[in-house]
């Protein structure tokens, strides 16, 4: 199937690590992400029902090998001095954001610059982005996923 690239904004909070929480529980509550057991060409015997809840999810182990190819396939948010993990959300630097864009005050209007800044499968980033006036207004959680 290859790698599947997923975006978000969710509203802003100090806590990046409890807005991810709250953002991948949200998608799996809506059924926004790829079930492996479910896809079409599948005997019967291979297809099962959507699991109820994350840890059903990640114990089966179709979906360790694929993913989901959502925000569900990454766990944690890191600290921004701890180098980049798989299956972890990196935010983006103060130096990323102004290699990238010229400054550290990133907006929804840079969403298109610091795309890149996420390339590599099964790692996710993270920005924060603020109004006119430079207030923390809203997250961008984004990656890449999936086998």
């Amino acid at each position: 199937m290859g790698a599947s690239h997923w975006d978000h904004y969710v509203p802003y909070q100090e806590d990046l690590g409890a807005a991810l929480e709250e953002l991948r529980h949200r998608v799996f509550l809506a059924d926004d992400y790829y079930w492996v057991r479910g896809a079409e060409g599948l005997t019967e015997e291979e297809r099962r029902p959507r699991p109820s809840t994350l840890d059903e999810l990640w114990d089966d182990e179709w979906t360790q090998h694929s993913g989901t190819h959502s925000v569900l396939d990454v766990f944690t948010v890191q600290r921004e001095d701890e180098t980049p993990e798989a299956f972890a959300v990196h935010p983006v630097t103060a130096e990323e954001a102004r290699r990238t864009t010229g400054t550290d005050r990133l907006t929804r209007e840079h969403v298109p610059a610091i795309q890149d800044l996420a390339r590599k499968r099964w790692y996710g980033r993270c920005a924060v982005l603020h109004d006119e006036t430079g207030t923390p207004e809203e997250i961008y959680f984004w990656g890449w996923s999936g086998a």
